[in-house]
């Protein structure tokens, strides 16, 4: 090992540091123009993005009710007596999405006296939201997703003409979407 350290000073000392300083010079800059070149050509997707966060980008109305007919016709076509299920879901709004933020408020009292005795109190409120980001996706940042509300659920079910699985049916909806009866209908199919 020794003896390859003293051929490599042994080298070094031969050759003219002018020499070797312009060398090292001309590798270190052709390197940064490589590094430029690569990250102009380099795709700009942040691969630090959680998956969390592409997915409530992609999840829209017509997901969210999609989502629900989807499990709702999987579990009602368990159902003891139902056949096949076909469920549609309409919903009043659409998600909403509450920011995380932070709030400044100030308020300022100022009272006035006149030359000739009157007084004058001024009151000034300031309030300052700043909506929070991420820093490494520049998003913002989420305090809670609220669901919209059910408006009305219509299922086609076969074996829906008994009248025990039709009321099973009823009940099940209503139970799992939370909503009273008069948003739920519930019929046979062909």
């Amino acid at each position: 090992m020794e003896e390859l350290i003293n051929k490599i000073k042994k080298h070094l000392e031969e050759l003219n540091n002018k020499k070797f300083i312009n060398n090292l010079f001309i590798i270190l800059l052709l390197s940064v123009i490589v590094l430029i070149g690569i990250s102009l050509f380099k795709d700009n997707t942040n691969p630090k993005t959680p998956v969390v966060e592409k997915v409530k980008e992609i999840k829209l109305e017509d997901d969210y009710s999609t989502y629900l007919e989807t499990k709702l016709e999987n579990i009602l076509g368990k159902l003891d007596g139902v056949g096949e299920v076909s469920v549609m879901i309409t919903l009043e709004e659409s998600i909403e999405s509450v920011p995380a933020s932070n709030t400044t408020r100030t308020v300022e009292t100022t009272k006035e006296i006149d030359a000739q005795g009157g007084t004058r109190e001024v009151n000034r409120e300031d309030t300052n939201v700043q909506i929070i980001t991420s820093a490494s996706s520049d998003s913002t940042l989420l305090l809670k997703e609220i669901n919209p509300l059910v408006k009305g659920v219509i299922v086609v079910a076969d074996g829906a003409e008994d009248i025990k699985v039709l009321e099973m049916l009823y009940d099940a909806v209503k139970t799992v979407l939370s909503i009273s009866g008069n948003r739920v209908q519930v019929y046979s199919s062909k």
